[in-house]
Order: structure tokens, then sequence, then C-alpha cells
């Protein structure tokens, strides 16, 4: 087997996540919920195609939309172009009972589904993606400069709903240390939509204006501009640990009619990361009486829950928890909270006696009522609510013996009893319900393992499968030599906790041989670096390819990543030195071995992105006698002139020693292996000082380093992506498996904005 078959079979893999259903079909499954949530229709790609199906839960059936040889054979004779049925010229479809409109040629067509015959239609313009509509569908909020306006969508009439808006205290935009500014210069799109939450009711907006007038200023020089001028300077609000001052969100509420400001009378929300109003912080109550938010101080070591009263501003706390470590309402960073305010209740979401369960507190007093959930298990995400059911619906981790990471979605009583598993086997599941304002009686589960394809069902809250949607097809997938990961299971370094990981086997895979190894790593300790489930994700995007060209590949959880106990995951805090736990990677490198002789430990290789970038360095710095060889790609190398938020969340604020020792930069005289680092010239998340100031220790120290800079290339390479990776199976090729590389260069990777947010969330 050639290494340009390799090569040609990595870029495939590399391209999965970028082209839906080339090589795997009916994996995913996005419902577009018509009829007030009564019923759906979905999209399926296949190659270049896509089909169309209509769902109704309640009959149990599932059929195609449309017929599409017919709506082809018409649109063809009305537009004067070959459309292909199995490859229809749309995306998307506006579903009615008798008829279909959607986009195609350039044009707005129509369908009656009677007869099928297609016509040009009336076109209403679709609004800005950068608005924020109305549940009503009246109105609409964007930003514009640094305040916010509505517009009215019958009339199209505009007005302002603020006018002091400045540079550095905008209305509408989250921190800019994490707005990927340089990303959307690519796709042309100058912010963000704005943080802002409309009342139930379509009368007030929930805002906050950023405060980030005194919040260190740092810079990015972009060499060669798409006009071609001169060099251009990007200056970025970018705080480092232990500055004083730190990005902050004044709440406010807008009337939208009255033209009314409330301020919140309390003081701002520390905001590092992203608005509190994006991420679910902040809420609107379901009658719209009242805004609740959570606040917490920089040392994160308590958490309220506060009610403001829209009308006058007055602030007062719920509920509130300490702790010895953090205190989160959830262990994945930029999930929503698992709190819920109730009529009279909170839920509130806890990790006191060591796992992460939900209590019920009256909302009026704040007097803890009693818990809601309890035992070895992890609550994921809050489901649903049944207040007149007096139960709760919500997915568990940790409840299927072969794998803690697992989810399960439950049931169980306000008051804690009748629990149940809804989903009662060994698989994971993803639930996914209807976006507000429906409060449907069926959500969406796709069940899978990380070796079992997803097969994707509508249920009721009884768990009874109603209809069943896809069984995802691998035929193709497998057709090029992927072989399905191996889930493993060892013990860390401590040899008493058992992580989990998942080891894929090279293309080609013959027993009898000796591969090198490489392991790729994300550290967190905000997110995983293995899902569960089937679906590799984002932080999966390079083990399937290099595997691919011949590696066995490994991805592990170490101690002090999310998903288990509150110890599991507070062993990284104070400690991200540690990198997701280096050393259980060790520790399971040489397990997999004792019983995998074809792993060859004589040849190891490291590789990461972004916070996997720093400890994929780390690795070889540690570790020098297990690593030969290494990629960091985007690395944060210096935590002590890194993102305050991370840092400071998971090293602690004010630790300087805690961020000195999560520093690359002194350990630099350690290196013995290979190492390649990668940054994007415009990197404005992670920003490339942190690698070239690590390759200048490097170079002092007399060490033999690749450097490569990507010129006008942002955190994740989205436009250079095929370059880059190309460039990293190079190195890997030269240093692990002693060949040359075949000169092999894969055309670019189109990843339009649609695949942003699911690859790289």
């Amino acid at each position: 087997m050639s290494s340009t078959e390799n090569y040609q079979a990595a870029e495939q893999l590399l391209r999965r996540l970028a082209r839906p259903g080339e090589l795997v079909v009916g994996d995913k499954v996005r419902p577009q919920w018509i009829d007030g949530g009564a019923r759906f229709w979905y999209a399926v790609a296949h190659g270049s195609g896509k089909r169309f199906v209509l769902v109704d839960p309640a009959a149990g059936s599932r059929r195609p939309a449309f017929d599409h040889a017919r709506l082809a054979a018409s649109l063809a004779a009305a537009a004067g172009q070959p459309v292909d049925p199995e490859a229809l010229p749309f995306p998307g479809i506006e579903l009615s009972d008798d008829e279909v409109r959607f986009v195609a040629f350039g044009a707005y067509w129509r369908c009656e589904l009677d007869g099928y015959t297609c016509g040009p239609a009336e076109f209403t313009a679709p609004g800005s993606p950068l608005d924020v509509v109305s549940p009503d569908g009246r109105s609409a909020v964007s930003q514009r400069g640094h305040d916010l306006w509505a517009r009215s969508l019958s009339d199209g009439r505009e007005w302002p709903l603020t006018t002091d808006g400045a540079p550095g205290h905008a209305y509408g935009p989250g921190p800019a240390a994490t707005g990927n500014a340089t990303l959307l210069r690519k796709l042309g799109l100058p912010h963000l939509p704005p943080a802002v939450a409309w009342s139930p009711d379509s009368t007030k907006v929930l805002a906050h204006r950023t405060d980030e007038r005194e919040v260190r200023r740092t810079h990015l020089v972009e060499a060669r501009p798409a006009d071609g001028g001169a060099p251009r300077l990007h200056t970025q609000p970018y705080a480092y640990a232990g500055d004083e001052h730190l990005p902050l969100a004044e709440l406010v509420v807008l009337d939208v009619a009255e033209g009314t400001v409330v301020r919140a009378r309390t003081e701002p929300l520390i905001m590092t990361h992203v608005s509190p109003i994006t991420v679910k912080w902040a809420r609107w109550s379901a009658d719209g009486s009242a805004v609740h938010f959570l606040a917490r101080p920089r040392d994160h070591h308590s958490l309220t829950l506060n009610r403001l009263d829209p009308v006058t501003g007055e602030v007062t706390t719920l509920v509130g928890e300490s702790g010895r470590t953090r205190v989160e309402p959830n262990q994945w960073m930029t999930e929503p909270p698992l709190v819920r305010v109730l009529a009279d209740e909170v839920l509130w979401f806890s990790q006191r006696d060591g796992w992460g369960h939900l209590y019920r507190y009256d909302l009026h007093t704040g007097a803890l009522l009693g818990r809601v959930t309890s035992g070895p298990w992890l609550v994921r995400e809050i489901l649903r609510v049944d207040e007149a059911e007096r139960v709760v619906y919500f997915t568990a981790s940790g409840l299927v013996d072969e794998d803690p990471y697992r989810r399960s979605v439950c049931r169980v009583g306000l008051d804690g009893s009748g629990f149940a598993r809804l989903t009662d086997d060994a698989l994971d599941h993803i639930a996914a319900l209807p976006e507000s304002p429906y409060d449907s009686a069926y959500f969406i589960d796709s069940a899978s393992t990380v070796d079992t394809a997803p097969v994707t069902t509508v249920r009721d809250w009884t768990g009874r499968v109603l209809v069943e949607l896809e069984r995802a097809d691998v035929t193709r997938l497998a057709a090029i030599g992927w072989t399905a990961p191996e889930r493993f299971r060892v013990k860390a370094a401590d040899g008493e906790t058992d992580v989990y990981g998942v080891l894929y086997r090279p293309r080609g895979f013959d027993p009898a041989r000796r591969y090198p190894v490489v392991d790729t790593l994300y550290p967190g300790p905000q997110v995983n670096r293995v899902a569960p489930c089937f679906d590799p994700g984002g932080m999966g995007l390079d083990a399937e390819p290099l595997a691919a060209l011949g590696f066995v590949v490994i991805a592990l959880d170490g101690r002090g990543t999310p998903g288990r106990s509150k110890a599991f995951h507070d062993a990284s805090f104070g400690r991200l030195a540690d990198a997701g736990g280096l050393a259980d990677h060790v520790a399971a490198l040489g397990q997999l071995a004792d019983t995998r002789p074809w792993m060859d430990l004589d040849r190891v290789g490291v590789f990461g992105h972004s916070g996997g970038g720093f400890a994929a360095a780390r690795a070889l710095l540690d570790f020098p006698e297990v690593y030969r060889a290494g990629v960091a790609l985007s690395g944060s190398h210096d935590a002590p002139t890194s993102n305050a938020g991370f840092v400071e969340s998971y090293d602690g604020a004010g630790a300087p020693g805690a961020w000195a020792r999560t520093s690359n930069l002194d350990l630099a005289d350690r290196l013995a292996g290979r190492l390649l680092l990668v940054h994007g010239e415009l990197d404005d998340q992670v920003h490339p000082q942190q690698t070239l100031r690590f390759a200048d220790r490097l170079l002092a120290a007399g060490k033999d380093v690749e450097l490569h800079v990507v010129p006008g290339a942002e955190h994740t390479f989205i436009d250079c992506l095929a370059h880059v990776r190309t460039r990293c199976w190079d190195f890997l090729v030269r240093e692990l498996k002693e060949e040359l590389p075949p000169a092999y260069r894969p055309a670019p990777i189109v990843i339009g904005p649609e695949l942003l947010a699911e690859m790289f969330a």
C-alpha cells in the first residue's frame, strides 16, 4: 500500500466534517419543526445530493417530504436547466401541506404538491443573520456600531434602543478575547449577532453593556491584508492572568416600544469567555416578570442565582453555594447551566457530595427543600421540566457500567421519587428537543457508541420509540480502509483510577507488523477529548486521518477532565501544568502495549491543537523518554500571558506560582525530541506570541525546532486546514515512520459557516 494512497484516504477523512454524507449517510438528523412543533422535516446528505424527509411523530410516520423526481422534472422545465432528483439544487425548504418553497438558480420558487407545478414565487427577503428576531416575529434587534437598534419587520421602521455606546463600552458584543474577529472577517461578517434575549411577550430585551475600557490591549500584525496594502495592525482587548481589569457585562433591560433603559442595580458580571446571555447564565423567567442570572467572583469559589426586576433594576439573591475549589453550574464551561427557575422553586446543580446532582430550593426563601437526584453519577443536561406532573427529564452519565461517559435519558420526580432510565441500554444517547416556544411531546434520540453507528429515532417522554428516522450507513467510510476505533479502559498513573480512551488501528492493519503510535491530546479541563458517541467531532478531527497514514492513534481523558466525579475533575484545579493527566497517558501507553505487541513504544509521537498544542509540547518536555516527536498547533504555551478567564478558572485566581508552572517557557532546555510548532499569524484566541516566545526560549537553549507561522491564519486554520494538516502529517511520517512523505498536496478544504459551530465549538 503506497504512501500516496494513505494520504488520499487521510484527506478524505479530514474532509469528513466538511462534506456531510460523503462518507457516512444518515448519521445526523437536524429537525426543522413545523405546525407548532407537531411535525418536522429534515434533509439527509448522501454523497453529492440530499433527500428531504417529513415526519409526523404522533402518527408514527416518516415519508419523503415530496416526490423528488416529479419536483426535479417540473423545476427543470420551469427553469430551463437540468435538475438531478438525487442532487436537488437547494439546501433547505419551506414546507406546508400543499406546497414546497425553496431558493434555486438565484430565484425563489414554489411548487404545488397536488400537481407538481413549479414556478417563481413572491420573495420575502430573509432577515439579516445578525438580527435577533422577537418571539412574535414582528421585530428584530441588531447591533449598529456600539449601540443596539430595533426594526419593525412589517414596515422596516428602525429606531435606537441605546445611544450612549462607545468604544470599549458597547452594547451587544461578548468579550473580544473570544470574539473570533479574524474568523468573522474571513466570513465577511462585521461581528456576531448581539448577545440579547427577548422577553416572552416580545416587549423587552435583556442585553448587557460590555465594559472593556481598561482591559489590556494586545496586537496582531497582518503582513499582507486582502487589499494588498501595507501591513495592518489589529488591536484587541485581551486580559492576561492576574490583570487588574477584566471584561465586564453590565446587565440592562430595554423596553422596545417605550425606549426606556433599566440598568441592573448590582456589580457588573465578570465576562472573560462568553456573554452570560449567550450561554444562558442570564435569562428571562417563563412569564417574563423577572430576569434570573448567575454570578460568581473572580476566584470561582462561590456561585449565586439572582433575580433582576426588569422594571426597577433591583437585584436580590435567591440561592447561593460556596466551595473549597471552583463552584460551577456545569462541568462543561460553555454548556448551559443546570439551573432552572420554576413557579415557586429552583432546580440547582451542585457537586457538594462529590457528584453532580440536582437539588430543590424554595424560590422565595432560599431554603433547601430536598435532593432531586443522587448516586455515583453525573447529571449532564436538563431536558424538560413538567411542573404539572412534578417530573424533570434529563441526561446523565455514569449509569452505563461499560463506559461512565455514555449518556442516558432519565426522569425523576421533583421530590426525588420514581427515578427511571428512559433509554435503558448500554448506548450513548444524545437527546434533541425543538427550540422554544415549543414544549414538545417528543424528543429526537441519537443512540451510538464510538464503534457503533448511530440509530436516530423519535421518542415520547415515556421513552417509547414512535418512529425510526435513520440508521447510519458507513459503507463508503469502510471502503477507504477505515475501521471503527476500540474503546479501552486502563488504570491511571496512580494505579487505582480507571481512565478511558479510544484506539484507532492503522489503515491496512497487520498484527504481525509494528507501528508507530501518535497520542492525540486535548487536556481540557472545560471539555473532553473523547466523545462517547460515534461522531468524533472537532476534538477528534485528527485521529482518523493519522490512522489512515499508518499510525496507531490513541485519545484519552485523563484525570482533571470533565465528565466524572467532582474529585476527578478537581485533579486539574491548580494543576493545569499536568496537561490533562499526561502521566495517565504514559501509563495508558504501557498498559495498551502489553497486550498489543504491534504498538512500537520506541516510536511514539504526540499531536495537539490549542490547549492540546500546549500539552503536546509539555509531553516532550516532561516525558522525553516516552515521546519522540510532537506537533503543537496554536499552542497556549505560556499561562501568565494567556486568557485570564481560562487560566484563573482552572489554575486559580491570584496563583502566580501555578501559572508559572503552567508555562512551557522555563522548561525549554529539557527538549530532547523533535518538535514542530505551528501558529496562525492572526490567531486572536491564542496569540502567536505564545508560540514565538516558546520558540525563542528553545533557540536560546540550543534546541532544534521546526517553526511554521501561517500568514493570515486564525486559531483553527479554517481556510488552510489541508495545508496545515499535510505539513503536520509530513513531519510525523518523517520522524516516526522514518519515511519520506509523498509529494502529495490535497486541494483546499472549503468549510461553510453552518459547520463551524459543530466543528470548533
